[in-house]
């Protein structure tokens, strides 16, 4: 273990933003792996493992024996909701686990609570909040998620932030994003410019704790939020979790580009029936997430660079409320491409994925990564953590800087940043040595 790591002695508490279908699957999950009732499927810091040194060394160990990370019995839940259920009701309002599992760690979940959210419908058109916290201004509900924060800590050594609450309306970056300055006297005068997820984020970075953002709400990719990351070392990184048709599109594009496949256009289309559905269904909220989804192709295929295959592509995005589905959404791709001599073939593509089922692991990973980062003293005061881009649809960058989406350029980032900062070399797959 590299000794500048600081290491994850004692209680690992994580704050989580919205307790609604990601959050009680999350938790849940958490639970049942600790009582041995089920394994951390999907969770790459759990199951992952990271190789060291030659492959004729033969040393591969898991990554959560290989990096200082939490223990998972260490870590405890916490968070805020617009609904006062605790997380028994609201997973079995979610149904999103079986009734039978659920019992096994009920009295677990009966124990935790949301605490009043900080909300307001005109980010989030399709819900209705209840148990919402009242304020004279933006700026007083920050101080009393601070409050909350500060009183959370009491109880733990280390705390995370992350957000899994709903998709807010599309929101662009104003002169009161441009410092922390400007962004605290916004928060005084109640500008709308500042949506709730902007006022978690910041209570979280001055209290110096990590922020991990679940949707592709504006949050912490804003210039004040950045420094002030920077400032308190509490590491962000990018917005809304890669879960299903975007986690194949960085699959399949990564593939049709080392191929010189062109690729012509690219029609998605999902049904699904949660919350995030519903939210969805507004048109303001949608188009945050198209925003989202629509960049990644375009990172990915360079087609400045490579115009003779990908500067016409046609790529079409569709999000449709469906309830029957639940949380079982499902996302269907029709791709054109080309091959040799321009003729043109097709991809269909049918994922009936589970949507919280995908996003749980890549929460409890981000919390994870984010703590041991801000333990790591060469990442915790770089602000963007951009080794995380596996995880994301909008990985966050260095200003000017474009994102990488293909995954499997995201895994090698990810992994050689693990060995980077646990003094292991690096892994650039040459492999020219065995041949010497």
């Amino acid at each position: 273990m590299s000794s500048k790591i600081q290491p994850a002695n004692g209680k690992l508490g994580v704050m989580v933003v919205g307790m609604g279908a990601v959050a009680t699957t999350l938790i849940a999950g958490v639970e049942a792996v600790r009582k041995g009732l089920a394994k951390p499927i999907g969770s790459l810091s759990q199951m992952g493992s990271i190789r060291l040194g030659k492959r004729t060394d033969g040393k591969s160990p898991l990554i959560k024996d290989f990096a200082p990370l939490a223990s998972l019995d260490d870590v405890v839940f916490t968070g805020w909701d617009i609904f006062p259920e605790n997380m028994y009701e609201a997973a079995k309002h979610a149904q999103v686990l079986d009734n039978d599992q659920l019992r096994t760690i009920q009295p677990y979940l009966e124990s935790i609570e949301p605490m009043p959210a900080v909300f307001d419908q005109h980010y989030v058109k399709r819900l209705n909040g209840t148990h919402v916290k009242k304020g004279k201004s933006k700026c007083d509900l920050a101080q009393q998620v601070r409050s909350d924060i500060q009183a959370f800590k009491e109880k733990c050594e280390r705390v995370v932030m992350i957000w899994t609450g709903s998709t807010e309306i599309f929101l662009e970056p104003t002169p009161i994003h441009d410092n922390i300055e400007a962004f605290e006297k916004a928060l005084v005068n109640d500008d709308p410019a500042i949506a709730p997820s902007q006022i978690y984020a910041y209570a979280a970075l001055k209290e110096g704790i990590p922020f991990a953002n679940g949707a592709p709400n504006l949050t912490v990719d804003l210039p004040c939020m950045i420094e002030l990351s920077k400032q308190t070392g509490a590491p962000i990184c990018g917005k809304d979790f890669k879960t299903g048709q975007t986690f194949m599109k960085t699959v399949l594009a990564p593939a049709f580009k080392a191929r010189m496949l062109g690729l012509s256009g690219w029609y998605s289309t999902n049904i699904l029936g949660n919350r995030d559905g519903e939210v969805l269904d507004d048109p303001e909220s949608f188009k945050t997430k198209e925003e989202s989804k629509l960049g990644v192709l375009e990172y990915i295929l360079q087609p400045s660079l490579h115009p003779d295959l990908y500067k016409d592509i046609f790529h079409k995005v569709r999000i449709n409320y469906y309830p029957p589905r639940g949380d079982n959404k499902e996302g269907w791709d029709n791709i054109d491409i080309f091959g040799w001599l321009g003729y043109p073939m097709q991809i269909k593509v049918d994922f009936l994925c589970r949507d919280s089922i995908l996003a749980a692991p890549l929460a409890l990973d981000l919390v994870l990564f984010l703590d041991l980062a801000k333990r790591s003293p060469e990442l915790s005061h770089l602000g963007i953590q951009e080794w995380l881009s596996f995880y994301f649809k909008s990985p966050q960058t260095a200003p000017g800087l474009y994102p990488e989406h293909d995954l499997f350029i995201q895994l090698m980032k990810l992994k050689n940043t693990l060995r980077h900062i646990m003094g292991e070399d690096l892994i650039t797959h040459l492999g020219l040595e065995y041949y010497d």
